[in-house]
């Protein structure tokens, strides 16, 4: 009997799930609203949402008169937020509460003194909307670039909130070496945390893993990451029909986990394709 296990909290964390919640009310209240760019990464959530209403642009400019702008759950930089309240925009703010804690915590240590420092990857939304907060914060994405600073005496660090906990201890390792006067705060979220603990132990109890999620979300990468760290047979895949069959061949436990953009669809329906291609009965889902 063959057993395919789905994560417990693989896909939509409540941050994500309430940002496309918001963009489909917002979509129902006001025929349309619009977006600078896509609000999560994932392609079918976005294509979802533009036939509900909520169309993306890539500047308040193409924003119609009168029509409201969705800032997204990655959060927005500051310079944007600025042009939308001069141009008198409605915003409809879908920002995590996470993320958002996370740019409070930068202001906080910019007016401390202290050297800002995010650990996170150069050009993610997530990151510009954190760095836009403070003047001349420095962002590290590895170990290499750590090491590569100069030193400095008073220095605080945060991270992207969906970083991987080993990537930065081992940037944090070399950071010390670095900073005479060190304050570092935590702020890879729960959900990040919870998905990466579980990925752990699924990819080294699972013959094979399924990760479902686009290749354009940092997260879903990181759980593949993390899985074929411990299982070499672990994929990545957007939907159902990335699904080979001869991934399965011998095999008798299957994991799947999803990262944080995707919808519980796109799940059911990747359980259900592995599920067609064995023989009614030979699957047990737990």
């Amino acid at each position: 009997m063959i057993e395919i296990t789905v994560a417990k909290d693989a896909g939509y964390c409540f941050g994500v799930r309430d940002a496309v919640n918001m963009a489909y009310e917002a979509a129902r209240t006001y025929g349309s609203v619009y977006m600078l760019g896509d609000i999560v990464h994932n392609e079918q959530v976005v294509r979802d949402l533009a036939e509900a209403g909520a169309k993306v642009v890539k500047s308040l400019d193409e924003v119609p008169d009168g029509s409201p702008v969705l800032f997204r759950a990655h959060g927005t930089t500051e310079d944007i937020w600025e042009q939308a309240r001069k141009k008198n925009i409605k915003i409809v703010d879908a920002t995590c509460p996470l993320v958002r804690e996370i740019h409070e915590e930068v202001r906080r240590i910019s007016a401390d003194g202290r050297q800002v420092i995010i650990i996170g990857d150069h050009g993610h939304d997530e990151v510009n909307g954190i760095a836009s907060q403070v003047p001349s914060p420095i962002i590290v994405a590895s170990p290499e670039e750590a090491r590569a600073l100069r030193k400095m005496k008073r220095a605080a660090v945060v991270s992207q909130s969906t970083q991987m906990i080993e990537n930065v201890q081992d940037i944090i390792s070399v950071l010390m070496t670095k900073v005479f006067d060190l304050h570092f705060v935590n702020t890879i979220c729960f959900p990040t945390k919870r998905n990466h603990e579980q990925i752990k132990t699924l990819a080294a109890e699972m013959d094979v893993i399924i990760i479902i999620g686009s290749f354009t979300s940092a997260n879903s990468k990181r759980l593949t990451q993390l899985a074929l760290e411990r299982s070499p047979r672990s994929y990545q895949v957007t939907g159902s029909a990335d699904i080979q069959e001869a991934w399965f061949e011998g095999v008798q436990k299957i994991g799947i986990s999803a990262g944080a953009s995707t919808p519980d669809y796109l799940i059911d329906e990747v359980r259900d394709r592995i599920a067609a291609l064995v023989p009614a009965g030979a699957f047990t889902v737990v």
